[in-house]
């Protein structure tokens, strides 16, 4: 372990140096200010991907350096803590707090444990499934994480399964990724998407059918993902559940009164994110709201130290980097320059659909890494009618294949819902980091051959 530790020190210092080089000796075609920006953002990746530091003090690096050297505004660096991102994270680290001081996520548990108790396995696809069927009723990833995880961890506590142990890793690794992913074959099911909607019937007139994207998506990145996941969180962090592990567990569950206005409190924020197409109020406020209800003296249940103890700030921290990475790549013009070198570099071969496919799907998924996903749509979306044309594709499915390719995520930084799912769980987010990178690993090897013969069944290539 600290020699695998001791090898990453030496490619940090290795990449560390090739930044400085980049900020200080331009490559031809970037501007001085576009190079010092791209390797201080390099720098950043490599320090998220690498774990050498914690990934607060990696984002706090991003802003001292952006800040002191002029790269960038402050207003543009710090956007983040004005997104709705960064507020749906607040309200959902206090309503986690909430379901479990009150107790309300060890009852659901006992309520659940009949149906996905008996087996590990059962637990993990049972969990997984439940996930995948709320991303179909609740429009936020953040939403389903901040419902989920509590509950999840209350089930691997009555499992047995301690913290740090592998099967209460396995339920926080899989749920985490069960809330997100497979969402991205949903069409209002999480941001990229919309931005993606959003922006292609903004400059094409192109309008996404909610039946015909399902369709298109889901059978292979919503289902066969998923499953593969959960197999694979299965092999990772193998576990027993231990069938007497309920007799363990107190049988008093927490305070009614303080279990019934949680339930009410959360009913009504369900309610409020499954409507909002009607109230028009965003799912960041609802659950400001809800938090605000849950923190109020006398009538909330989470106290001045249990919000101490729930919220974290260095995640708050990581997150907002993560934004500011995307902004700063976006408004230097990295982002749509990117996207212009790698379609001169992949091959777009009109009659050899197999190297095109993979050539535009490789495209957005190293957009999303650089950029992170939520990015991907506004950099490639105004290059799409060009890339149809080098491709022969049709636009629609060229626009299509930025799904396939942006949620095939290769790190957790790019996806922040991923990271607060993680950090909700309580367990270490390199585990979550090992299981996504593998995942991806056999998405390209076994799920993207099959989505491409998928739609040329369907008829799109």
């Amino acid at each position: 372990m600290q020699s695998r530790f001791a090898v990453k020190q030496v490619g940090m210092a290795v990449l560390a140096l090739c930044c400085l080089w980049l900020a200080l000796v331009p490559p031809v075609g970037l501007a001085a200010d576009q190079a010092r920006i791209l390797a201080v953002v390099l720098l950043t990746l490599g320090f998220w991907g690498s774990g050498v530091v914690p990934n607060y003090f990696a984002s706090l690096i991003l802003f001292a350096v952006v800040l002191v050297f002029g790269l960038a505004p402050a207003d543009l660096v710090f956007a983040g803590f004005g997104s709705t991102a960064v507020w749906l994270i607040v309200s959902g680290f206090v309503i986690g707090a909430a379901i479990s001081v009150s107790g309300l996520g060890v009852l659901l548990a006992r309520v659940l444990a009949p149906l996905l108790g008996g087996s590990y396995a059962r637990m993990i696809f049972g969990l997984t499934a439940v996930a995948m069927a709320l991303g179909f009723i609740m429009p936020s990833s953040f939403g389903r994480a901040v419902v989920l995880l509590p509950i999840g961890m209350a089930l691997a506590t009555q499992a047995g399964f301690a913290a740090g142990s592998n099967g209460r890793i396995g339920i926080a690794v899989a749920l985490s990724i069960a809330c997100n992913m497979p969402s991205f074959a949903i069409l209002p099911a999480n941001i990229p998407n919309m931005v993606l909607s959003g922006a292609a019937e903004t400059i094409y007139g192109v309008h996404f059918s909610y039946t015909g994207y399902l369709w298109l998506h889901y059978p292979v990145l919503g289902v066969l993902k998923s499953g593969l996941m959960a197999l694979l969180v299965i092999r990772l962090f193998p576990a027993v559940a231990s069938v007497g592990a309920a007799e363990h567990v107190p049988q008093e569950t927490g305070n009614r009164s303080a279990q019934l206005r949680v339930a009410l409190v959360l009913l009504v924020t369900l309610a409020m994110w499954l409507t909002d197409s009607l109230h028009g109020v965003n799912a960041a406020w609802v659950g400001l709201g809800a938090a605000t209800v849950l923190l109020a003296p006398g009538v909330g249940v989470v106290s001045t130290a249990a919000f101490k103890a729930s919220v974290d700030f260095g995640l708050l921290l990581f997150v907002v980097g993560a934004l500011a990475v995307g902004a700063l790549v976006n408004a230097s013009g990295l982002g749509a320059l990117l996207g212009q070198e790698l379609r001169a570099v992949l091959p777009l071969h009109p009659g050899d659909t197999v190297v095109t496919f993979g050539s535009l799907l490789l495209i957005s998924t190293l957009t999303g890494l650089l950029t992170t996903v939520s990015s991907v749509p506004s950099v490639l979306t105004p290059m799409a009618q060009d890339l149809a044309h080098a491709s022969g594709f049709s636009l629609q499915a060229v626009l299509m294949t930025q799904v396939v390719g942006f949620s095939t995520v290769l790190l957790p930084y790019q996806v922040a819902p991923l990271v607060v799912a993680m950090g909700l769980s309580g367990e270490k987010l390199g585990h979550l980091t090992r299981v996504v990178l593998i995942l991806a690993g056999l998405t390209v090897v076994v799920l993207l051959p099959l989505d491409y013969l998928w739609w040329r069944l369907l008829g799109w290539i």
